[in-house]
């Protein structure tokens, strides 16, 4: 019988075999506030980088331009993103299949703890989106960062453009979690995790820093 992650693995394989090649060219007119997560990220050389849901590596091969010397590392549930990502950055990192909401970092990536770690537009593609942020969290290293950024509440946006927006993106199976904020106020408590959750412009993003 297939199970939950099984069925969602397939389901992005099926959603990105076509998109695949035009992800990062469509992805920057609309997927705002990635680079200013990555300018933001303050990793040092030697440090160990982490994406969940890395897509076709365009984040990690940024970080490695904007913070030489750090170890970058990838996971997602797609194998056909994963095919993107392997291709662009070859030896540079270690990437691995896995799912976000439950894996063992040490059998997939050769470690455990991660000096930073990044989930860019994935929760809302991730149905039990915050188990998938209480694994990141987990993952820290001692004095480690989540660094998150994912759509907002976009009120600050004209009503029919906001429907338009909503609508486009249930069409790739997209869900803003309007909740993040609450969610990751919690998990801080539960972990001692220090939060910092900012509106981006027009709330059209969120982003969340969590801090061991």
């Amino acid at each position: 019988m297939a199970t939950a992650a099984s069925d969602h693995a397939a389901l992005m394989d099926r959603v990105y075999r076509w998109q695949r090649p035009i992800y990062d060219l469509t992805r920057k007119y609309y997927l705002f506030g990635r680079d200013r997560l990555i300018r933001e990220l303050d990793a040092r050389r030697g440090m160990a980088v982490l994406e969940i849901g890395c897509g076709t590596g365009r984040n990690l091969a940024m970080v490695g331009k904007a913070w030489p010397g750090v170890r970058l590392h990838g996971l997602d549930i797609s194998g056909e993103m994963l095919r993107g990502a392997r291709k662009r950055l070859g030896h540079a990192g270690t990437l691995a299949l896995g799912d976000a909401t439950g894996f063992d970092a040490r059998a997939l990536l050769g470690r455990e703890g991660f000096e930073r770690v990044m989930l860019s537009y994935a929760l809302s593609m991730i149905p039990d989106w915050e188990a998938a942020l209480a694994q990141a969290a987990a993952t820290l290293a001692p004095g480690g960062s989540l660094h998150v950024v994912d759509f907002g509440d976009c009120t600050g946006l004209p009503r029919p453009l906001r429907a338009l927006l909503t609508g486009w993106l249930a069409r790739f199976h997209v869900t803003p979690r309007l909740d993040l904020g609450n969610v990751a106020a919690r998990l801080a408590l539960e972990q001692g995790l220090r939060l910092d959750h900012q509106r981006g412009p027009l709330g059209y993003y969120q982003t969340v820093r969590l801090s061991r």
